[in-house]
């Protein structure tokens, strides 16, 4: 993300006049912005990958209609990043009247308040510039959100001020009202109550306010958008019928429909703490996408991406912890940290009921198989035969979580004068002794899976012979 630029220095109405500031609508301002990027080739939607032929032009269409949006789809696909990078589509700076609590544009003043600050000043009305990360609100919908939360309440310090009850001055605005001229996110929509979702009805329809009996007729400018899991998922309550036909767009999400789309997103959202090389990435990101298809796994709930993130960043973790107890100098991950990969991540998956006490079995099962996969498109072709011969003849490979590279690799049967090991490293790209060691187990691994060697773990350390 860039840092702001500084913003306008125009500070009154007659400034911003003179300066032929034209006030444009929130959704026109969006429109603008957005047609704008497309003309000149620019990405309105960074960091966003595997939605570019489904959700992306679903979403702009909406978007250039002015419609309040919807997103619908399984946890981990990404709904909120793409909520949040719709800040982008709005103008960096933008004019505000000194300190209105709506944050109305100098043209056109909607409270009580600035209308009557408006009258008093005229041209010499103050002005701010607001950014617009500040124009985007994000609301979790929880079961005790209240109505005051998202539309507002009577202040009754205010009352006790000595303002009469139906006075406006005494109403305390909530969320969706302070977001005038802004978007206002709504994540997990169908957890907020049935009445309170009835609250929203009159704000995104007629853009007026009801608090406690009274109505204050707003002309609110706000871009209401929400994400939801699927109503045949979740159980924890829906979106009302009447609510649902105010979204103008349901676009569903979905997960990552190409491989290279999984692993540009691992690698875009890992933290990773030490070198996790790109097959070892490929491999988690084929391993998600086997549990996304298994019939042993609840695909309701859905298989989240934050699974493959936090199985890149829990072999990172073992590799830097390796380095740090062996007094490695690199800390690079090998094919051996998988596994401490799958002893974390099972609570993150719901299986299907009848599968209970076999979740660690179908999870290594599937992990083999994303390996195998792996091996097969990286090292297709080699010829292991003058391995596969030195085990045959005695020769055994010790490697484990605990086994620094270096040691790996002086343990290797000697070949002659082949040169598959560096065929090995140099199908993966790999140069120091962390990523050969690792290369070169991705291929004995392989072999194991192939039924051409044997393999036998006994705790940390694991022997192929």
């Amino acid at each position: 993300m860039t840092a702001p630029s500084t913003h306008p220095q125009i500070s009154t109405v007659g400034e911003l006049r003179a300066s032929s500031h034209l006030q444009k609508s929130l959704r026109e301002e969006i429109r603008d912005n957005l047609l704008a990027a497309l003309r000149e080739g620019r990405d309105p939607w960074p960091g966003l990958h595997g939605f570019e032929d489904t959700v992306i032009p679903q979403l702009e269409r909406a978007l250039i209609a002015g419609h309040d949006v919807v997103l619908l789809g399984e946890r981990g696909q990404g709904k909120t990043r793409l909520l949040r990078t719709m800040v982008g589509l709005l103008d960096e700076w933008t004019p505000v009247i000194s300190g209105s609590e709506l944050g109305e544009h100098p043209y056109e003043p909607i409270t009580v308040q600035s209308q009557q600050a408006a009258a008093s000043y005229g041209d010499d009305l103050r002005v701010s510039w607001r950014h617009r990360d500040e124009r985007y609100a994000e609301k979790l919908a929880t079961p005790d959100t209240s109505v005051a939360d998202l539309i507002g309440d009577v202040d009754p310090m205010k009352v006790a001020e000595g303002r009469s009850l139906g006075d406006p001055e005494t109403i305390h605005f909530g969320l969706i009202p302070r977001s005038h001229r802004g978007i206002v996110a709504i994540n997990e929509l169908p957890d907020l109550a049935e009445r309170i979702q009835v609250a929203m009805l009159n704000v995104m329809e007629e853009r007026d306010i009801q608090i406690r009996g009274y109505v204050l007729r707003l002309p609110l400018d706000v871009l209401v958008v929400a994400s939801a899991n699927p109503e045949d998922y979740t159980n924890r309550g829906r979106i009302i019928t009447p609510l649902k036909d105010r979204f103008g767009a349901e676009i569903r999400t979905h997960y990552p429909t190409e491989l290279e789309d999984e692993v540009a997103v691992i690698r875009q959202e890992a933290e990773l703490v030490a070198d996790v090389p790109d097959y070892l990435i490929e491999i988690l990101a084929r391993f998600t996408r086997n549990l996304r298809e298994s019939t042993s796994v609840d695909q309701r709930s859905g298989v989240s991406a934050r699974f493959s993130i936090a199985g890149a960043e829990t072999i990172a973790a073992a590799a830097l912890h390796r380095a740090t107890v062996q007094g490695e100098v690199e800390a690079v991950a090998r094919v051996v940290d998988l596994e401490t990969a799958v002893d974390v991540l099972g609570g993150k998956i719901e299986f299907e009921t009848g599968e209970e006490g076999r979740e660690t079995e179908v999870l290594t099962h599937l992990l083999r198989t994303a390996t195998a996969e792996t091996v097969r498109h990286h090292f297709r072709g080699l010829d292991f035969a003058l391995l596969v011969a030195a085990i045959e003849d005695g020769a055994m490979v010790t490697t484990g979580e605990q086994v620094t590279a270096r040691d790996f690799l002086t343990g290797l049967p000697v070949l002659g004068e082949s040169e598959l090991y560096d065929e090995v490293c140099d199908r993966i790209g790999a140069t120091n002794d962390g990523q050969r060691a690792g290369a070169i187990e991705l291929a004995l691994e392989g072999l194991y899976l192939g039924r051409k060697i044997g393999k036998d773990t006994d705790g940390s350390e694991t022997v192929y012979g």
